[in-house]
């Protein structure tokens, strides 16, 4: 196994992950207006997306799928919309209770995971040089695969932790009473 390798990609996974994207906005969001469960759920949606994405990346790397690049920038462009619309949504609608939101904060989490731009660009591009980390192909994947979740969801938590100190900061109890 290559320890040095192995590394620089949990370095670099901390650092993408933290740079604040759609799914960063998406969590704070969603902890600011609805609470750290809702958040937590949120969460675990966006990781799920992740996990369809590496599987797309493994297929793609063991030679069972291929990507034409136009279809690529494709889906990222449609992704970008995507999250766009959700954003003006978002602001024009304000926030809604999970159960009018299409598949719940799961669900919702899942949809932006998946069209989320910059981890699309990440798994089909950015993953495969980290391939070699193990000697096998199988040990390789998993491994890179489970250092993503465990570093997204660890990221994405101290965003919720964070994001709900700054309400209990900001917000008069009154109202944060309504926020739990």
């Amino acid at each position: 196994m290559d320890f040095s390798l192995l590394l620089l990609y949990t370095l670099s996974v901390f650092v993408l992950i933290a740079t604040p994207g759609p799914v960063v906005a998406l969590i704070i969001n969603t902890s600011m207006s609805q609470g750290s469960a809702p958040a937590l759920r949120t969460a675990v949606g966006t990781n799920l997306a992740s996990l369809v994405l590496a599987l797309l990346a493994v297929l793609i790397l063991s030679g069972t799928l291929r990507l034409n690049p136009v279809l690529l920038n494709l889906v990222s462009v449609l992704g970008c919309f995507f999250i766009a619309y959700l954003a003006v949504q978002g602001l024009l609608d304000g926030p809604q209770p999970p159960s009018q939101r299409v598949g719940g904060d799961v669900g919702t989490g899942f949809l932006v995971g998946i069209s989320n731009p910059k981890d699309i660009i990440f798994f089909v591009s950015f993953f495969p040089q980290f391939i070699q980390v193990a000697d096998s192909f199988s040990t390789s994947v998993t491994l890179l695969t489970l250092v993503w979740v465990i570093a997204d969801f660890l990221v994405l938590a101290l965003y919720i932790a964070a994001a709900r100190q700054a309400f209990v900061l900001v917000i008069p109890p009154e109202k944060s009473a309504r926020q739990k």
